[in-house]
């Protein structure tokens, strides 16, 4: 154990080399055609490609079957249930019940992440019929880089089940964003009783923008930062999907979900991937560095290790895993 702690903070505090600015990095973004935000590729029409190109995001329908699905369920459920330990995963629970005594149980825990060594639930994120889709919008050397798997409990009256409308690249640092994109895949019917993703098209157009915890009157699930200022009148799609639907999507868009209103718990699985050619960026003194400090603190308490050597770059390379094609510049 001690051996692994010290692998961790030799890992989280090594020695930095300069990185690129954010706006250094805009500079460096690979070069585009007509298609700016996806690729060619044979399982993508023109039509789809068009309405990601537009809209930043592109449902595939039953992509991943029923039989996968409950395996995912299953090894949740013993994770809950601390049958299973996975080294470094983070367990996730509701504002509501992460003070109070609890149960082993999935009623008690909202969200893993970090599962990459779990060969279970990782079986998603390498599921060959996932990542020929994902090439198509990171490119042929694919690396998955942040997992999850939300189990949206029934909202105990305080709101505290919705998500804050977000932008996933204020937790990345790395660049260029068109080539990174999330897989998020329902395990059952998820529609706005139960709290769907709601997207506002076309944002991933735009720029990243500042977030903050939102001031909600039932308080707000810890790292559920929301963006602080857009336009509260842009056009909003809710997406109802079946179990193995997956939604493939910029980390530009602005989305995020509300509460769930029923009785049951909302599961979905995903993976954010990146192009084995992306580049880390500097994010001190950007509307990144909240977060980045925020990890940070979360590493002092987890690892032992001083904030100010946590280096936030380093973490996202210790979670991140090879999936595909040549990786070898990282």
């Amino acid at each position: 154990m001690a051996e692994r702690l010290n692998t961790i903070r030799n890992h989280l505090c090594q020695s930095r080399v300069p990185l690129p600015t954010t706006q250094e990095a805009a500079a460096l973004s690979m070069p585009t055609d007509h298609f700016e935000y996806t690729l060619e590729s044979p399982l993508l029409s023109k039509e789809q490609r068009a309405h990601y190109e537009k809209n930043g995001f592109l449902v595939i329908k039953g992509l991943v079957g029923k039989e996968d699905l409950e395996m995912y369920r299953a090894q949740f459920e013993k994770i809950c249930r601390n049958e299973v330990t996975v080294p470094g995963i983070t367990i996730m629970r509701d504002i509501t019940i992460a003070k109070t005594e609890y149960v082993a149980d999935q009623k008690a825990i909202t969200k893993v992440q970090d599962f990459q060594n779990d060969d279970v639930l990782f079986s998603y994120c390498s599921k060959p019929q996932v990542v020929d889709y994902v090439e198509a919008f990171v490119g042929p050397n694919v690396k998955a880089m942040h997992t999850m798997l939300i189990n949206k409990p029934p909202d105990p009256g305080m709101k505290s089940s919705r998500h804050p409308m977000h932008q996933d690249l204020y937790y990345f640092p790395f660049r260029p964003a068109n080539r990174v994109v999330c897989a998020w895949t329902a395990m059952e019917k998820v529609n706005r009783q139960n709290g769907c993703l709601v997207v506002l098209p076309g944002t991933h157009k735009g720029k990243l923008l500042q977030h903050d915890y939102p001031e909600w009157e039932g308080g707000v699930n810890k790292y559920y930062h929301g963006v602080r200022d857009f336009d509260p009148n842009t056009a909003r799609v809710h997406l109802v999907m079946e179990p193995g639907d997956t939604v493939f999507f910029h980390p530009l868009l602005i989305h995020g979900s509300g509460m769930n209103k029923t009785e049951g718990f909302r599961k979905a699985i995903s993976c954010h991937y990146a192009s084995g050619d992306c580049h880390f960026v500097d994010v001190k003194g950007t509307v990144q560095q909240t977060i980045a400090d925020e990890i940070a603190e979360m590493a002092n308490k987890k690892y032992g290790i001083a904030k100010e050597d946590v280096d936030f770059t380093a973490i996202w390379k210790i979670r991140s895993r090879d999936i595909r094609g040549d990786n070898s510049s990282w």
